[in-house]
């Protein structure tokens, strides 16, 4: 059973098919805000993964192509970068890091779905909703101060 070290640093599992190799993800790491006690300014748990999407050769051209078009506005110069500092320890933060990562790539791989195939309303339904609004103006007609 692989360890929690094993976790944080070996390839990440996008999908079934598509799988990032660890020299592929980058880690910065620095001093985190927030919770920590007497380590808070010594320890550097926030973790940073950049992942450089544009140069990869993890995915096929056609899920690449896709991805860049979805997350565009989150690339800086072709790169993806998502930071944690949820937790105390920077172990932590680091499989957070690789699960939001993974999660943000599975769902901008994803095909799109299926177009909408318009359909028109039945004659009962049509018949339905045109019985109610002419109910209703009756009632309504029927609120009505008589003409003087």
């Amino acid at each position: 059973m692989p360890s929690d070290e094993d976790l944080a640093s070996g390839p990440l599992r996008v999908t079934a098919a598509v799988m990032i190799p660890a020299h592929e993800l980058n880690w910065r790491f620095s001093r985190s805000s927030g919770p920590g006690g007497q380590g808070v300014n010594t320890t550097d748990s926030r973790a940073e993964l950049i992942f450089d999407l544009a140069g990869t050769s993890a995915l096929p051209p056609e899920l690449k192509a896709r991805a860049l078009a979805r997350l565009g506005r989150r690339l800086a110069n072709g790169q993806l970068a998502i930071s944690a500092a949820q937790f105390r320890s920077q172990l932590r933060n680091r499989q957070a890091a690789r699960d939001r990562l993974a999660a943000l790539l599975a769902e901008a791989i994803a095909p799109p779905p299926r177009a909408r195939r318009a359909t028109k309303p039945s004659k009962a339904a049509v018949a339905r909703r045109l019985d109610d609004k002419t109910r209703r103006s009756q009632i309504k007609r029927l609120r009505r101060l008589p003409p003087e």
